[in-house]
């Protein structure tokens, strides 16, 4: 498939992408406003998003910044909203926002279960809510039209204190799975993309130390995927002919065992 080999295979797509403020999102809203899209860059943080809109703007895309927490349904329905005003329909959503938090069942840390279902499976869900009419739409005018999900390995890896953010990234790989027998008949292209070790901003919050030593360990003795890599594999997704869906892609980096 040469798709990518054009100067730009995005051109006149409205892309989106949730958790946009660094790491995976960060890079992937610039590849893909590199590849042509217009971008809207979701996340909390402004200013972070103002970093990635500006790097964007230099060269030479276009992108808007909107300071969205996911898990506020209202606040991501005005967003999505917003964008199809000023951007117009969006027909690319990198569903990316979440959050790893790992600890053993038993010191009963219900507060991090809590955060962790909220944004990595409701945070998911309004972002789908918000922007499936207009995917639905594109779809309809016959443009690409693509919703893909981050998942991660730990959706099907047994890893020791991983429970509860495992369990939220096996609902989505399955989610995703099933919203392709509703959408795939109506052209909309339903994926997932499960990731090994990345270096990002996910390890910092884990304060359990076993898990810590076991990230630490993985950064220090491997060559770990960069951010860059996850980009350019959601770019390639979203580029290739619009009768193929890559329905779900596991990247690891090559040393990685476990």
């Amino acid at each position: 498939m040469s798709t990518l080999l054009s100067a730009s295979p995005l051109a006149g797509r409205v892309a989106v992408v949730s958790g946009a403020s660094s790491g995976m999102g960060a890079a992937t809203a610039e590849r893909l406003a590199g590849l042509g899209a217009k971008v809207a860059v979701l996340a909390r943080r402004q200013d972070k998003l103002d970093e990635v809109v500006k790097s964007i703007e230099a060269a030479g895309g276009t992108a808007l910044a909107f300071a969205v927490d996911v898990t506020d349904r209202d606040a991501v329905q005005a967003a999505a909203q917003q964008i199809a005003f000023e951007l117009g329909t969006a027909d690319l959503v990198f569903n990316n926002a979440g959050v790893q938090l790992i600890s053993g069942i038993e010191e009963l840390k219900v507060d991090d279960w809590q955060r962790q279902i909220d944004l990595n499976v409701t945070g998911v869900m309004n972002v789908i809510a918000a922007f499936l009419p207009q995917l639905t739409a594109a779809a309809s005018q016959g443009r690409p039209a693509d919703l893909i999900n981050t998942s991660s390995i730990a959706a099907t890896r047994i890893l020791e204190k991983f429970s509860i953010y495992s369990g939220t990234k096996a609902y989505i790989s399955h989610l995703t799975r099933l919203l392709r027998v509703e959408l795939g008949p109506k052209m909309v292209r339903v994926a997932t993309i499960e990731p090994g070790m990345v270096e990002t901003e996910l390890p910092d919050h884990v304060e359990d130390p076993d898990a810590s030593e076991l990230m630490a360990g993985l950064i220090r003795d491997i060559d770990c995927l960069q951010s860059a890599d996850i980009a350019e594999t959601v770019a390639f997704m979203a580029a290739v002919p619009r009768h193929v869906n890559l329905t779900e892609i596991t990247i690891m980096p090559t040393a990685q065992a476990i």
